[in-house]
């Protein structure tokens, strides 16, 4: 199977859609290298990285799903190192 490494860059302006993002990460746990949260409370908004390592279809499909949810707004950058495990 190959794998790629990647960032994922999350935007969270609903505070209702948390327990959905959070439920969808779960999902995915198996892949997440790292997540790092940062609530910016001035703005109202959270910012999430998640640092991942998987298939391009799963980095793929968890990226659009979180890009479906109401006040979220998603960005992938993938790495071009491909790994077979």
């Amino acid at each position: 199977m190959e794998t790629r490494v990647a960032v994922i860059s999350i935007i969270v302006e609903n505070p209702q859609t948390v327990e959905t993002l959070n439920s969808v990460l779960h999902e995915y746990g198996d892949y997440i290298i790292g997540r790092m949260g940062i609530p910016y409370r001035e703005k109202k908004v959270n910012i999430i990285s998640i640092a991942i390592d998987a298939p391009q279809n799963e980095i793929s499909a968890l990226s659009g799903r979180i890009g479906k949810l109401q006040g979220v707004s998603v960005k992938t950058a993938y790495s071009g190192v491909i790994t077979n495990e």
